[in-house]
């Protein structure tokens, strides 16, 4: 009786330091829930190092090297492209009209395109200082950002250990199956997301050079990010050269490139490069990882990109282990 209730008391002591530490704490949390599921995918990868013979410091330090760079890849270009293409994107909204007027059927809607970019030039300057004013926190959060995962990379059998050891070993099997599932659900968030926004990138620097856009390679590099976008996606480069287009006066140069677009940069990379890939994951539908998405996304900010779809997940594979606990015959969820 003492030892249970030594064990209840440890445990509330527990609960109550966590619930402490993560007020404490709760400016990094974000960077340290990053860090902890870019080291989950990484860790097949600082593995094969390892088997290939560097050492685990060495193998870490390469997988975190590769996290970096590949990080930078994602968040670095659209900021070098719009830099760039700054007097072209100038010069096109110095073309554009005050206003432009929809008409379907007997209904009338102006659109005042001139508010419009004044309200957006505000937002951008605000952004602007913002940013500039949290350059030193970005810093050193990518800074604790770097030595968490290389510490996790460097002794990743730590935390399961402690994990293990805190849980009765009845219930070993739900965290394994709580791993499996977080393993699949992080690997089809960043690496496959990754390998269909490379492989859209591609597609669409082929399609809008093609089309002869001078800025093909620009456009390209903003579709390829907004693969990363569920469901909307690189459509809405598509759909916002369609409508430039419009604006100025070339309806087929609109149609064609809607079409186009469409189908070979929105549709032709989910279509070939995931079926392929998908076995590495644990096959969640589509349309829960819509929701897991766009609710973590409004909920939790840039954290809910990978907090929704995970919660999701886990949530999805709780629902499982209660319908096979409950008999054999229970259909399980996707």
């Amino acid at each position: 009786m003492a030892t249970r209730q030594r064990t209840y008391v440890l445990a509330g002591l527990l609960a109550a330091l966590a619930l402490l530490t993560t007020a404490l704490l709760s400016s990094v949390l974000a960077t340290v829930f990053f860090a902890i599921t870019v080291a989950y995918v990484l860790f097949p990868l600082s593995e094969w190092f390892v088997g290939h013979g560097l050492s685990k410091r060495l193998a870490a330090a390469a997988a975190t090297a590769i996290a970096f760079v590949g990080g930078s890849l994602v968040l670095v270009p659209p900021v070098v492209v719009l830099y760039r293409r700054r007097r072209d994107l100038f010069a096109f909204f110095r073309q554009l009209p005050e206003d432009v007027t929809v008409v379907l059927g007997e209904m009338r809607y102006t659109l005042d395109i001139q508010s419009a970019l004044v309200g957006l030039r505000r937002s951008l300057t605000d952004l602007a200082v913002g940013l500039a004013s949290e350059t030193p926190i970005i810093a050193l959060k990518v800074v604790l950002f770097t030595i968490l995962v290389y510490a996790m990379l460097w002794q990743p059998s730590a935390p399961g250990k402690v994990l293990y050891r805190t849980i009765p070993h009845p219930y070993h099997d739900v965290v394994t199956r709580f791993h499996e599932r977080l393993r699949g659900t992080l690997y089809a968030i960043y690496v496959l997301q990754a390998a269909t926004a490379f492989g859209t990138f591609l597609v669409a620097w082929a399609v809008f050079a093609a089309l002869g856009y001078d800025s093909a390679f620009s456009l390209a590099v903003v579709a390829g990010v907004l693969q990363f976008v569920p469901v909307v996606g690189p459509s809405v480069v598509v759909l916002a050269i369609a409508a430039a287009e419009v604006v100025v006066g070339d309806v087929v140069g609109a149609l064609l490139v809607t079409v186009l677009g469409l189908v070979l940069v929105g549709f032709l990379p989910d279509a070939v490069i995931r079926p392929r890939l998908a076995r590495y994951t644990t096959g969640m539908p589509a349309s829960l990882y819509f929701v897991g998405f766009t609710g973590g996304v409004l909920s939790l900010g840039l954290v809910g990109f990978i907090a929704g779809p995970v919660i999701v997940a886990l949530l999805v594979e709780a629902a499982n282990l209660l319908a096979e606990e409950r008999g054999p015959g229970q259909q399980a969820l996707g």
